[in-house]
């Protein structure tokens, strides 16, 4: 009778390389990070707008809820702004330091827990928070 030995090995990833193949698989257009801006801005909005009407408190209405896109050519930017929910530090750290994290998939999932549906959110199918 032969006696087996188990043997555990740690899977690796060179990280780097594995992120080039997402990005490069999943976004062939060089412009999709705008897409991925622009949905993130419209998450945090309708994320704000959920709270506004579930938690009377939270409610500010000198702040529009929209999208502003504005580009300086000079300093070759463009700025993608809303004043919708925000992060938190360590909503931060926990959605940028996490690939294929997604921080609407979360709250969606809290949301749900809690009886609540909100359909309008559009992020919790990217890759990124």
């Amino acid at each position: 009778m032969t006696t087996r030995t188990q043997e555990t090995h740690e899977f690796q990833a060179e990280v780097k390389q594995v992120l080039d193949i997402v990005v490069h698989s999943l976004y062939t257009d060089k412009e999709i990070f705008l897409r991925e801006l622009i949905s993130n801005a419209s998450d945090a909005l309708e994320k704000l707008r959920h709270k506004q009407l579930s938690e009377k408190s939270i409610f500010d209405d000198h702040l529009a809820l929209e999208i502003n896109i504005t580009s300086n050519e000079t300093a070759k930017t463009i700025t993608i702004q809303d004043f919708g929910i925000g992060m938190t530090r360590d909503e931060l750290i926990e959605n940028l330091g996490t690939i294929a994290h997604s921080g609407s998939k979360a709250f969606l999932e809290a949301l749900k827990a809690n009886g609540g549906n909100s359909e309008a959110l559009i992020g919790q199918f990217g890759v990124g928070f």
